[in-house]
């Protein structure tokens, strides 16, 4: 089953005293970039976390927001960092007396609007006290947002699946179109040498035979059309398979662009040619969404 990188998910909970709130957000990327987004007061929990998404995603930039709401009474108590107001004081008192020439105290007022000096206390509760609530909530949206994954890798499924069947129409078109190719080399052959000759020069069939062998076989498609259909039926079981399809998907629309060249190069037949380009076409919307799987 194949799951997009690409969801958002939320979640919250509240325990009496605190809620938590956690929004995850992911889009496509390469590996597995986490970038969690917490309150300083439980920054100390950010190695808990990290074990918790990568046990459920393995691709995509994945963005995770925590909010903790706490009591209104716990947001009214503030502390004095003194190390910070100390160091501020000397420091506008040297501007007022060696810069400024003048000897002005500093003002209360002044002192408390520098930022950080006077700063919210944080809730009595600690880190450690908090983890059960972050992560209950944690595991919930993150279980909704691989359901959401989940949910659009399916329709992204279903719509490589039908344009994987128009792909595969189009190549059975291409190898009826080729199968009667050799015979086309040897009439066409024959035509060009009487027109060359004006019929005055006898034609060795054995020649000719071997000729048109020779001119067939350099635009031969036969391989290629088997490798073509082999990879359809490679896509299929990966995206019905249950580990990561992104990366194998990735690499197969990789090959497949690579036999259709080949393909292209070596027809001279205009409605082979013309497939050729409906399939790059619709290979290269096939390759854009892969990029957006897991």
């Amino acid at each position: 089953m194949m799951n997009s990188m690409t969801a958002f998910a939320r979640a919250e909970k509240e325990d009496g005293e605190v809620r938590a709130v956690v929004e995850i957000r992911s889009v496509n990327g390469r590996g597995l970039d986490l970038v969690p987004r917490l309150p300083q007061s439980v920054q100390s929990l950010e190695g808990r976390i990290r074990p918790l998404v990568t046990a459920e995603l393995t691709r995509g930039r994945v963005d995770i927001r925590l909010h903790l709401d706490r009591p209104e009474a716990a947001a009214e108590r503030f502390e004095v960092d003194r190390e910070k107001a100390a160091a501020w004081l000397e420091a506008l008192g040297v501007l007022s007396r060696d810069i400024m020439g003048r000897d002005d105290s500093v003002s209360l007022e002044t002192l408390a609007a520098v930022p950080g000096v006077i700063r919210p206390v944080d809730d009595e509760r600690d880190a450690e006290a908090l983890w059960p609530l972050i992560r209950d909530v944690l595991e919930t949206a993150l279980f909704r947002l691989v359901e959401m994954r989940r949910t659009e890798g399916g329709i992204l499924a279903r719509d490589f699946e039908r344009r994987l069947n128009r792909m595969a129409a189009w190549v059975e078109e291409i190898a009826a179109a080729s199968a009667g190719f050799p015979d086309l080399c040897r009439t066409r052959l024959e035509e060009r040498i009487k027109n060359l000759t004006s019929g005055m020069v006898e034609i060795d069939p054995a020649r000719i035979a071997q000729e048109a062998a020779l001119l067939a076989d350099r635009a031969d498609i036969t391989e290629e059309l088997v490798r073509v259909r082999s990879h359809f039926q490679q896509f299929r079981d990966i995206m019905a398979g249950v580990e990561p399809a992104g990366r194998k998907l990735n690499f197969l629309t990789q090959e497949l662009n690579r036999e259709f060249n080949t393909m292209g190069a070596k027809t001279t037949n205009g409605a082979v040619s013309h497939l050729v380009v409906e399939l790059k076409a619709e290979l290269e919307k096939i390759r854009e969404q892969v990029q957006n799987i897991e």
